[in-house]
């Protein structure tokens, strides 16, 4: 159960990392102005904290390896290739839901080269990829330090606040685009 515990507060916390880098985006680098860019009315983009988690599952073994090209580690690279193949899947399935549940998606990359149907492209790919590598390994360690050194107690306390209030945000969300 502390497993599942702490994936739940990693995926909240990437969910987190994920809005604060869609409101960045919007902001600062395009300068469009603020939109709330997740789905949910919370401060979080799910899709980002079930991307990280799906990261962290599937490419922790690997990230273990230690495979060369010679005296060169490539292990690296392979991570980053996996990562980019792993959240271009996610976004696109991400798109299609969005699309079957709100009548469509928040992104449109039809401007961008190399594209499928404005849902995925090369260039937030290879964004995605280096996001990913910044999480697997500059934030993850970091994060699951502060979760093997934080009193368990307020760990599920925290927990279960972050469940309530993910709850009741997905309540919120049905209501307001389905009844």
């Amino acid at each position: 159960m502390k497993k599942v515990q702490d994936y739940f507060l990693y995926f909240m916390l990437y969910s987190v990392i994920g809005w604060i880098y869609e409101v960045f985006l919007e902001v600062v680098v395009y300068r469009w102005g603020f939109s709330n860019r997740g789905v949910l009315t919370g401060p979080y983009c799910v899709v980002y904290g079930f991307g990280a988690v799906i990261l962290l599952l599937a490419l922790s073994g690997l990230m273990k390896k230690n495979i060369k090209l010679g005296p060169i580690p490539i292990t690296p690279f392979f991570v980053f290739a996996g990562i980019v193949l792993i959240t271009t899947v996610i976004e696109l399935i991400a798109s299609y839901i969005m699309e079957f549940t709100m009548g469509g998606w928040q992104w449109d990359y039809t401007r961008f080269a190399f594209n499928f149907q404005g849902r995925i492209a090369l260039n937030p790919s290879i964004r995605f990829g280096i996001g990913g590598m910044v999480i697997l390994y500059l934030l993850h360690p970091l994060a699951r330090r502060i979760t093997e050194r934080t009193d368990p107690k307020a760990q599920r306390t925290a927990a279960l606040i972050c469940l309530v209030i993910l709850a009741a945000d997905c309540v919120y969300f049905a209501i307001k685009n389905w009844i």
